[in-house]
């Protein structure tokens, strides 16, 4: 270790700051741009990386986080940063990094003004807990030692309470937890519980307590890898906007910006009521639902059975005739699409963080004239948008959705026109 002071130049896309030393850059978590730091520098490997020892020159938008675990817990990495700084530097790290990576300026798009978080805190209905110490709580920043959380400020009122709770309540069965997935809709809480090996009689006892507390709509218990299969407990399937959701499997953390985002992301593709329009990466439904309403035609395509299976049946539930659930690998199916000469107006891609590589190639070869790609990491989304870009299609509108306050992590939707 060599203790240095850096001026920090810029935040990275991973939300460390940035400086230069001898032309290489050291990344610094917690430093600002236009701060002088005290760090201590870790010459081992690829990259420089360093510990913020002291700041000696703060910006002025470095603030005194509301959170006594926010320095080491790996939750909310930027709560010591304004929000009006947050959103310019997310802003700032996907332009640049289309640029950079993707070589698409910002004269090449309109850039749409941003949506913003209506709560900076008590935003989250979805979170993943695991056993810390004889309790529950999350990873440390950039690693995976556990901090043990008893109250989340970040959680909504539902949630925010509950990894105390749940881990007085499961303290019997605590050793056998590999972690504790929590999830709210409008009010309503179910958790599901994965164990390190098979489901036995003591935890389906804990589970049973759980609901007596009163805090739970339901629960569900995963044994190891599955093993058993998944069994539950009261009401854990809960529904918001018409799409079903369970803790085991996915939801967007921040309902009422997915909302926004679901809205701008059809409008922005722009389905017609003729139009046939292929998802890929349809999770839920998140989006699907709302396509069918203003499109002829949906296949949507998922690899999660547990979502295509919830997404059946809200389709059910709801009358829904005009989309067909594809469960499978989206880069394969979609490929086979291709190979059998389909035909789609509309694309619409929402992959997980390491995107959609193809993507430019489906749809030209599909022949869609219409391109809207959801992304949770701005490289991803520089690499795919230039395959798209190749392919023809040309950039016409790009807006962020802050899904996540006090952190890093920001959600784009960019579309295409061909």
């Amino acid at each position: 270790m060599r203790r240095v002071d850096l001026t920090i130049e810029r935040l990275s896309k991973s939300g460390d700051g940035v400086a230069l030393l001898d032309g290489r850059a050291v990344f610094v978590a917690g430093a600002l741009p236009g701060e002088t730091v005290r760090v201590d520098l870790a010459e081992s490997g690829k990259a420089l990386h360093a510990e913020l020892i002291e700041v000696l020159a703060p910006s002025p938008s470095r603030l005194t986080p509301s959170c006594a675990l926010a320095t080491t817990c790996g939750g909310c990495d930027w709560m010591h940063v304004s929000v009006s700084t947050q959103l310019e530097q997310k802003q700032q790290i996907v332009t640049s990094t289309l640029e950079h990576l993707g070589g698409l300026g910002a004269d090449r798009y309109e850039l749409l003004p941003t949506v913003t978080s209506p709560q900076a805190l008590g935003y989250r209905r979805r979170a993943v807990l695991h056993p810390a110490q004889g309790k529950l709580g999350f990873f440390g920043r950039k690693s995976h030692l556990r901090v043990p959380v008893d109250r989340c400020p970040a959680l909504t009122s539902s949630l925010e309470a509950l990894p105390g709770r749940l881990a007085e309540l499961l303290q019997g069965a605590l050793k056998d937890v590999e972690e504790v997935h929590l999830l709210e809709c409008e009010g309503r809480v179910s958790i599901s519980v994965h164990l390190t090996g098979q489901a036995k009689a003591k935890h389906r006892e804990a589970m049973a307590l759980l609901l007596r507390d009163g805090q739970l709509d339901g629960a569900a218990l995963v044994p190891e890898h599955g093993k058993g299969g998944t069994e539950t407990f009261g009401k854990p399937v809960l529904e918001e906007d018409g799409v079903l959701y369970r803790p085991d499997g996915f939801a967007q953390a921040n309902a009422e910006v997915n909302r926004a985002l679901v809205r701008q992301a059809i409008e922005l593709l722009d389905p017609m009521p003729n139009a046939s329009v292929l998802e890929l990466y349809s999770g839920n439904g998140n989006f699907t639902f709302k396509l069918a309403a203003r499109s002829a035609q949906v296949l949507a395509v998922e690899s999660s059975s547990i979502s295509v299976q919830l997404a059946q049946e809200a389709g059910r539930k709801h009358g829904v005739p005009n989309v067909r659930f594809i469960q499978g690998d989206c880069a394969k199916i979609a490929d086979g699409l291709v190979r059998e000469g389909q035909r789609f107006d509309r694309v619409l891609l929402d992959p997980p963080r390491t995107g959609a590589e193809g993507a430019g190639r489906w749809a030209a070869k599909l022949l869609a004239t219409r391109v809207v790609y959801v992304a949770c990491d701005p490289a991803s989304l520089a690499r795919d948008a230039a395959e798209l870009v190749r392919e023809g299609y040309a950039p016409v509108a790009l807006q962020l959705f802050d899904l996540f306050p006090q952190t890093h992590h920001v959600e784009a939707v960019m579309a295409f026109s061909r």
